[in-house]
């Protein structure tokens, strides 16, 4: 069928705040969701930060009903897909429900869960178990509580695709809009720390600081950077048919007009070495939306402050968009958000809400940029975006890349 795909709704529990307002205020304001870490001692680790959800109370969007039989990630991306429905201004009600569906991507799943049942069924045996944390342990736990809460009965699928996995399932969910398999899709990311999470990050050296030093710190793109600094949050958008949304008077973010895969041959857990796979994962999305590097107006990267990814992706964007004329806007928000491995849901939410106000937040912490990209640093840039693009980079060289654009002017 070829639909458009529109964004009419944004769904946020994020370290800076829950809600589509507070949360871009925030990152408009230069505002950090990286602080000590509150929820569980780390005072034996190297690694002491992170961006921690607070100030969030699930029962303000779930039934109490429900959120007794909850994990907290599903109490997260529960919310979130709430907030995104009603943000929409759409109900689901018999008439829809077989419809309307949800593609929730998660790297981690619910760890705490997870860790919690292992451990009595090995110490204590099955017959211990508290059955209720059961269906918990599933990946796809999340996307289940949400459509039992909200009611739906369309496509309800889970993306395990590591870092990437919230561009996956938001490229995943605008392609099932488009050729007409649901009328109204749910698409996002959700991961939540944990103990187990965070401790096993620490332990394999991947999160700031590497071996080698300096101090603790996300620094996307910075010469000085050494690792990323863990995070969590949920970011979900409602996608539909952009002529079913025009008809219902819906307000429309933006459109999310194409998408682009690839990978290059690197370690499970190591990287490629060349960009080639970015840039070709770019060039797809540029491709599918019908539009070349010019038209691109900004990009929301996917750098979170590691050694190579950070500079693989300045070397893509470098090979794209060329090293003179036109160059669009580059802004790094895990500097803010931190390494959540799902936060392409936020970031998503980000650049739509760039796309509508016209304003591109600040990379914080970028001092000494490793190429000379046209990065948005200081406080956030007031420019017209008509179009951006998304980027997602994964270890074992996977690459998503998203290109929204603006239909404001469109008669």
């Amino acid at each position: 069928m070829d639909r458009r795909v529109a964004i009419t709704g944004i769904g946020i529990v994020s370290p800076l705040g829950s809600g589509r307002e507070a949360f871009g205020k925030a990152l408009l304001a230069g505002a950090s969701g990286i602080a000590s870490v509150a929820a569980f001692p780390v005072e034996s680790l190297p690694c002491r930060l992170a961006a921690e959800i607070r100030d969030f109370q699930a029962r303000d969007f779930v039934s109490v009903k429900n959120l007794r039989r909850m994990d907290r990630l599903s109490a997260v991306a529960t919310a979130a897909a709430r907030m995104a429905l009603d943000d929409a201004g759409l109900a689901v009600t018999p008439a829809n429900r077989d419809r309307t569906g949800l593609i929730l991507g998660t790297a981690w799943g619910g760890t705490d869960v997870t860790v919690s049942f292992a451990r009595v069924l090995v110490t204590e045996g099955p017959g211990s178990a508290n059955p209720i944390l059961v269906p918990n342990v599933v990946m796809n736990a999340p996307a289940g509580h949400a459509s039992i809460e909200l009611g739906f009965r369309g496509i309800n699928t889970t993306v395990n695709h590591y870092a990437v996995s919230a561009e996956s399932a938001l490229a995943y969910g605008a392609q099932e809009i488009r050729r007409g398999a649901a009328d109204v899709l749910l698409a996002g990311g959700a991961d939540v720390l944990a103990p187990f999470y965070f401790e096993s990050l620490t332990r394999f050296k991947a999160l700031s600081p590497l071996q080698g030093g300096g101090p603790e710190g996300a620094r996307p793109f910075d010469l000085r950077r050494n690792g990323p600094v863990a995070g969590e949050g949920c970011g979900i958008l409602c996608l539909e048919p952009l002529e079913a949304a025009r008809e219902r008077g819906a307000t429309v973010y933006a459109e999310i007009a194409g998408e682009g895969m690839a990978s290059s041959p690197a370690p499970m857990t190591g990287w490629p070495e060349d960009p080639r796979g970015l840039v070709l994962a770019v060039r797809r999305a540029l491709r599918s939306a019908g539009c070349g590097p010019e038209d691109v107006d900004a990009v929301f990267a996917a750098a979170s402050g590691g050694l190579k990814p950070d500079l693989l992706e300045a070397e893509g964007l470098a090979q794209v968009f060329g090293p003179a004329g036109k160059r669009p806007l580059v802004t790094a928000l895990k500097g803010a958000l931190g390494e959540s491995f799902t936060s392409g849901g936020m970031r998503a939410a980000a650049l739509a809400l760039a796309l509508r106000d016209g304003a591109v937040p600040p990379t914080l912490s970028l001092e000494e940029p490793v190429r000379p990209l046209h990065f948005v640093t200081g406080q956030a840039a007031r420019a017209k975006v008509q179009r951006g693009l998304l980027n997602g980079i994964s270890h074992g060289g996977t690459y998503v890349s998203l290109l929204f654009s603006n239909i404001g002017e469109e008669s």
